[in-house]
């Protein structure tokens, strides 16, 4: 698919990070795109931003709400789209919404840890089955899942649990590699592609803390500070110095370097997703920090897990890995 010009695209968590990126990239080559979201309001922002790009005439960008946890929710998204599209069918599938959370399956609560698991994978899962349909309809399609570095390293370090996001996206990962030969053989105009990025630079600290705990504002509740507390607490960190305004600060300077300091934009992963999907590659890693850290894995798999393993690479260009 070299040309995306009056293609139609689907793009799960459009609302912020990549996923606005890769609606944007499209809406200015020419692509009609439907975006679905949890937050309303944030898709507002991305299709005004879109529109500010002078959209080539008869172009379509429509917003949906929705949770792709929720497969009645997300066979609701497909419906509006066909509706409001005035299509049966779609090129491009991007399977991009995600959150963190649920770092422990011992001390995280069990309702954190699925619902990253059900947002992480289940939203890949849920969005191919819905739109299969569309996609086999078009005359030529492609399937893109974003996974990530946690799909092929279980880590963001050895002080740290990471299960119930690594586990999606292992998940995520494996499902798609599986999908070529599946693909091939009963559908083989559709082709996929599983996207790996290292550490982009995304609100998905702050969304996903919002979501987890359905809470809006920009500032944690007493609930969350004593989470937070007791997070430190158990990774061996002094707490009684700290005041909740402490916590407060700790919290939002987390998510600001998070989002400002990553060594890869989110427009910047989308142009190289984009690019991947172009060149047809069914595997696209995302940012310099991806492609060493699988190159390291490849060359030492025992010693994935061991602190100096982490060390050896953290220390080379201070990275903090994760989407």
């Amino acid at each position: 698919m070299k040309s995306f010009e009056n293609k139609f695209a689907v793009v799960t968590g459009g609302g912020a990070g990549m996923g606005r990126e890769l609606v944007r990239q499209l809406v200015a080559e020419g692509c009609n795109v439907a975006m679905c979201d949890v937050s309303e309001s944030a898709m507002a922002e991305t299709k005004r931003l879109c529109e500010a790009q002078r959209l080539p005439q008869g172009l379509r960008i429509t917003t949906h709400v929705a949770d792709v946890s929720d497969e009645a929710q997300v066979l609701r998204f497909r419906d509006d789209v066909a509706a409001q599209q005035q299509t049966d069918k779609i090129h491009l599938l991007f399977n991009n919404a995600g959150i963190g959370g649920g770092g422990s399956l011992v001390a995280s609560p069990r309702e954190e840890w699925e619902r990253t698991f059900n947002i992480c994978w289940g939203g890949v899962y849920y969005g191919t089955r819905a739109f299969l349909p569309m996609l086999q309809k078009a005359d030529e399609a492609r399937i893109v899942n974003t996974s990530s570095v946690n799909g092929f390293w279980a880590s963001v370090g050895p002080g740290v649990p990471h299960t119930a996001y690594s586990a999606a996206k292992f998940a995520v990962k494996g499902f798609t590699e599986a999908l070529i030969t599946d693909l091939k053989l009963n559908a083989p105009h559709i082709k996929c592609s599983v996207v790996m990025p290292g550490h982009i630079g995304t609100s998905i600290v702050a969304n996903s803390r919002k979501i987890q705990n359905r809470n809006d504002a920009e500032s944690l509740s007493a609930a969350e500070v004593a989470q937070v507390r007791a997070r430190l607490a158990a990774a061996g960190r002094d707490v009684s110095g700290l005041s909740d305004a402490d916590i407060q600060k700790m919290a939002a300077e987390r998510a600001r370097r998070f989002l400002e300091e990553a060594p890869t934009s989110a427009a910047a992963a989308a142009t190289i997703i984009l690019d991947g999907v172009r060149a047809g590659r069914w595997r696209i890693l995302v940012g310099q920090d991806a492609l060493r850290i699988d190159e390291l894995v490849r060359q030492s798999p025992e010693r994935a897990y061991d602190e100096d393993f982490f060390e050896s690479f953290a220390k080379e260009a201070g990275w903090r890995v994760g989407r």
